[in-house]
C-alpha cells in the first residue's frame, strides 16, 4: 500500500499588503479580550495596561494613537491574547481597520511616522 506524501493547500490573496519597496517587520502584542479582531486592524496600546485595541481618535487612554497593523485573525473575545503585528511595510489603506467612525485621513500621518506605508492602490 503506497501512503499519500501530497496534499493540497489554497492560498487567498487579501492584497492587505501593498509593495515589497518597504521590509516588513514584525513583533508580538497582546491584545486586549472582550473582542474578536481582523487582520489589518490598526491597533494602539492602552497606556495603563500594555494591552492594544483597535485604533481610535476619540479615545484619551493611550488608543488614540496607532502602533502597528494586525497580522492575522485572532478571536481574543474570551481572554487577552497575544497576536503578531506588522511594525514597518506598505500597506492597502482600503484594507486597514479601525476602531470607531476613524479612516486612514485621520491617521495616515501618524501610521506614516510609524514606517506604516498606507498606500491607495488602483484597478
Amino acid at each position: 500500500m503506497t501512503k499519500n506524501l501530497i496534499s493540497s493547500a489554497s492560498l487567498e490573496q487579501d492584497n492587505l499588503i501593498a509593495g515589497g519597496i518597504m521590509p516588513i517587520v514584525t513583533d508580538i502584542v497582546t491584545l486586549k479580550s472582550g473582542a474578536a479582531y481582523l487582520r489589518g486592524s490598526v491597533l494602539a496600546v492602552i497606556t495603563a495596561t500594555s494591552l492594544a485595541v483597535k485604533v481610535d481618535s476619540t479615545k484619551s487612554d493611550g488608543s488614540q494613537v496607532a502602533y502597528a497593523i494586525l497580522a492575522e485573525d485572532t478571536d481574543a473575545t474570551s481572554v487577552n491574547t497575544p497576536a503578531v503585528v506588522y511594525m514597518t511595510g506598505e500597506f492597502n489603506a482600503a484594507k486597514l481597520i479601525f476602531g470607531g467612525t476613524d479612516t486612514i485621513t485621520i491617521h495616515k500621518k501618524a501610521l506614516r511616522a510609524l514606517s506604516l506605508f498606507a498606500k491607495t492602490l488602483q484597478g
